[in-house]
């Protein structure tokens, strides 16, 4: 996705390009508590998600986590800190903090409000942001993995392809409601791609493998692709012959996507709320 920079102001290019400070307490994100996605002002690519920010009290907004691969280190020109950059356009944020134990993560980005603009969650489909959804087994393993990756703002397990309304974990586990466990990933083309998720998608669980997932067995563990438009079914047509012009029996099912179902909240985060790591999911290179 081709990335164009906004015009900024005298003040936003002393902070961005300049890489001066604004004063404490005096920025408009300092407080800010509203749910969505901090950007980078100049070129809009996705910095920072509204959960991982926290109030720090030091007068500048804090997060102890930025989206995957959206923000830069290097060292200060002071030769004592760490300053902080957006890897698409290179703007100044700020300085970025470890060891001060504000919170179980231990790392504080020290950002100014004036590098960065908010786009609310109601907002993000008109954003300039998109949308992926892939079922590929136990929706914990493949939220593992995606989450984990450079652009992904954000990656939802739930249900999807069923006819019942509202399905809870125990229906779908039941069998009879044709849904089946997926994830649907809201990422920023401006730092990723459909294609470059996809193969993912298809390198994390086992694509050879119908209505399972390793020991996990049954209809909701069906490896499916829900494509939103043509390109991302034309993307998934071609990943599917790739692999199977390398061989492998490929069974996963390429679907128009229907209503995704978010799950329970214990199915959220599931893998970083346990401290643990997916028993039937793990990389392997297909491509």
């Amino acid at each position: 996705m081709k990335t164009e920079w906004r015009d900024l102001t005298a003040e936003e290019t002393r902070v961005i390009v300049g890489k001066e400070t604004e004063r404490p307490f005096s920025g408009a994100f300092d407080t800010h508590d509203a749910a969505g996605v901090y950007t980078c002002r100049r070129c809009g690519a996705a910095l920072y998600r509204s959960s991982d920010k926290f109030n720090a009290g030091c007068g500048w907004p804090a997060f102890d986590a930025e989206v995957p691969g959206a923000v830069r280190r290097v060292p200060d020109a002071d030769g004592r800190r760490t300053e902080i950059l957006c890897a698409v356009c290179g703007g100044h944020l700020g300085h970025v903090f470890t060891g001060e134990r504000l919170t179980p993560r231990n790392t504080r980005h020290c950002v100014n409000s004036l590098s960065m603009a908010f786009v609310g969650d109601a907002a993000l489909d008109t954003a300039g942001f998109s949308r992926a959804v892939f079922a590929g087994g136990c929706f914990w393993g493949v939220e593992y993995y995606l989450q984990q990756t450079t652009g992904v703002i954000r990656v939802v397990s739930g249900y999807t392809g069923g006819t019942v309304e509202n399905p809870t974990y125990q229906q779908v586990c039941a069998g009879g409601t044709g849904h089946i466990e997926a994830v649907e990933v809201c990422y920023d083309p401006r730092q990723t791609d459909y294609e470059a998720l996809a193969r993912l998608f298809f390198e994390i669980h086992d694509p050879t493998q119908r209505d399972r997932q390793g020991p996990d067995i049954g209809e909701q563990y069906r490896s499916v692709v829900f494509y939103r438009d043509e390109a991302q079914k034309k993307t998934a047509e071609a990943l599917v012959a790739r692999l199977r012009g390398n061989g492998f029996a490929v069974v996963t099912e390429i679907r128009p996507a229907a209503r995704f179902w978010p799950a329970e909240t214990e199915h959220q985060d599931y893998y970083f709320q346990k401290g643990t790591t997916p028993y039937c999911h793990r990389p392997v290179r297909r491509f």
